[in-house]
């Protein structure tokens, strides 16, 4: 080891290598007379593209099957592409430097190109190595048919003639995936647009076909909408047991739209604090927007603390979100007499109302629920009775009565 480096302070940092310009290698005798040989060869390859073109063409369809059904549906087009592909290739061989930025574009084009009509990228790889070792070998056939003594010199050449093909590769794998991920936006783009409009009842008829391609749904199916808000985190229902669900995400609300086929929608997962809401069953897609709006008064019946609601179990509930100005009137009109109660009194008689309901009528076991005797329920009712006007044995005041509680309950006061 150097003298300096055995001494040096053991702490002391390594001084810093400064890396060296690097100076161009002057091309040897030999080098010269190599590219010599390749350009009077590549001279004779330009000159018969059309014929170099048909060898490869026939080529790529022999041995790169997802080829063929291209050429089959574009001969024309595709013939063309492979001759403008090899020209440009053709002629940086001939001269690198002017032509560098041509080729370069061309193979961008066809990644760009190959990647909107879903040919496979390993396919269209593999397609330009072909192409490669085809310009390579009639290289050599060209020189060992006018001078095999100067075979032996593209030896020296063959790196840069296959890093020229590396080079395209990636061009062509950076092109194809920068064009996939934009139609992959696109298409998820569109997707959401559809489920959008969809869930809104904006879609048009004509739209319906594409729709169901795109949301993998079937257009005259049976469906139900699941609505979810609240959660801690974010709005995941999770999966429902046995039913195909398309989600679409909303800035505070969540839209499932699910395929409940022939039977009901089994029950909805709802943990970590969701609210879920659940419509009815609709027939055909067309008909989504319907079951969203079903969906949303049902998220409106669910507790703040989280749980589902089925619209179909809570319909006279639904009824008074559904017209809120109505439902706050009806209240004020059975319930306004209790307003000058203090009120703890008044929510004693308001919950005992709602036990006795609750227990179908039962004072007993109205009774229980609320931990006092029979007759303290049957007493408070009866003041309720007199306070209000209402009687609770004439059935449509009944039903005036518990409509008022759901006001109370569902909406905020």
């Amino acid at each position: 080891m150097h003298r300096a480096l055995r001494h040096r302070t053991p702490n002391r940092p390594a001084p810093a290598v400064v890396p060296q310009p690097r100076t161009r290698p002057v091309r040897s005798l030999i080098d010269a007379e190599a590219i010599a040989v390749l350009h009077r060869a590549a001279r004779v390859l330009h000159g018969d593209l059309a014929e170099l073109t048909d060898r490869l063409l026939a080529v790529v369809q022999d041995q790169e099957p997802a080829y063929r059904a291209a050429v089959v549906a574009d001969p024309v087009g595709i013939w063309q592409e492979i001759h403008r592909s090899l020209r440009h290739s053709v002629s940086s061989l001939l001269d690198p430097r002017g032509s560098r930025d041509a080729a370069r574009r061309c193979s961008w084009k066809i990644g760009a190109t190959r990647a909107e009509q879903g040919v496979p990228l390993d396919a269209l790889l593999h397609a330009f190595r072909l192409g490669g070792s085809l310009v390579w070998q009639r290289l050599v056939e060209e020189t060992s048919r006018t001078a095999p003594e100067d075979v032996r010199l593209l030896v020296h050449v063959a790196s840069d003639i296959w890093n020229f093909v590396d080079e395209h590769c990636t061009l062509v794998a950076d092109a194809y995936r920068q064009v996939e991920r934009q139609l992959a936006w696109q298409r998820e783009n569109r997707v959401r647009v559809l489920a959008a409009a969809l869930l809104d009842g904006t879609s048009r008829i004509a739209d319906l076909p594409e729709t169901a391609q795109a949301l993998d749904l079937p257009e005259h199916g049976r469906y139900a909408v699941l609505a979810v808000g609240g959660g801690t985190g974010q709005r995941t229902a999770g999966p429902v047991p046995g039913v195909r669900v398309h989600w679409h995400q909303g800035a505070e609300v969540d839209y499932g739209i699910a395929l409940v086929g022939d039977a009901d929608l089994p029950a909805v997962p709802a943990g970590g604090g969701l609210r879920i809401g659940v419509s009815g069953t609709v027939s055909g897609l067309a008909a989504v927007g319907d079951a969203r709006a079903q969906a949303d008064l049902a998220l409106g019946l669910c507790p703040p603390e989280g749980g589902a609601v089925r619209l179909a179990e809570h319909l006279p509930a639904a009824l008074v979100v559904s017209r809120p100005d109505l439902g706050t009137a009806l209240a004020e009109q059975v319930l306004g007499a209790l307003s000058g109660l203090d009120p703890a009194d008044r929510e004693v008689l308001l919950d005992t109302l709602a036990a006795w309901l609750a227990c179908d009528g039962s004072a007993q076991r109205a009774g229980e629920r609320l931990y006092c005797h029979r007759n303290t329920v049957l007493n408070r009712l009866r003041r309720f009775e007199q306070l209000t006007g209402r009687s609770l044995q004439r059935p449509s005041d009944v039903v005036e009565v518990s409509l008022a509680l759901t006001v109370r309950r569902v909406l905020p006061h």
